[in-house]
């Protein structure tokens, strides 16, 4: 199986990683992209999973992202 790290910022979809062959990277990688995007100051929402071949996500995980604005 092969995963994919797929990612959504501000509604721009974007593949992060794709060709993973084991879980455990798909994981670590996730959790980096989840915290970089919790720190990023231009990023207002976002989403985050990881996708099998068949665009499902394994193993729930998938996060939302949102950052408070002036307008919240």
């Amino acid at each position: 199986m092969k995963y994919a790290i797929i990612k959504v910022i501000n509604g721009v979809y974007s593949i992060h990683a794709e060709g993973i062959t084991a879980i455990e990277t798909a994981k670590v990688q996730f959790h980096g992209v989840c915290q970089t995007l919790w720190n990023a100051a231009d990023v207002i929402t976002a989403a985050v999973f990881i996708a099998d071949e068949n665009l499902d996500c394994v193993e729930g995980y998938k996060e939302f992202i949102h950052h408070k604005t002036a307008t919240d």
